[in-house]
């Protein structure tokens, strides 16, 4: 699986399924951490934008995350692409239909 270490921007090519002691080979950086997640996004509630992962603390350490999916994008802090963007609008009006 193709995607791109938070830490120092090495190009990672990786299993589907990444283990939670995995590192980047340049760096030595956990890659199963929030940082380099799809999901990661600074502007969101916990900073996930997947409403039912559990919050973690420490977006940069290894975690036990099960909805973990190796974003493509150095530092995966949320772009403004259509994407991030219509993502962003799905969670906002789903979270607002709860209260």
């Amino acid at each position: 699986m193709p995607g791109v270490c938070f830490f120092c921007g090495n190009n990672l090519n990786l299993s589907p399924e990444v283990g939670r002691r995995e590192e980047c080979p340049k760096c030595h950086s956990d890659v199963h951490v929030c940082k380099n997640c799809h999901f990661y996004d600074r502007n969101s509630y916990n900073e996930c934008r997947e409403p039912q992962a559990e919050p973690v603390k420490e977006k940069d350490r290894s975690n036990f995350c099960d909805y973990f999916q190796l974003s493509g994008k150095s530092g995966s802090t949320s772009g403004s692409s259509k994407e991030d963007l219509k993502a962003k609008a799905e969670a906002l009006f789903k979270n607002l239909g709860k209260k």
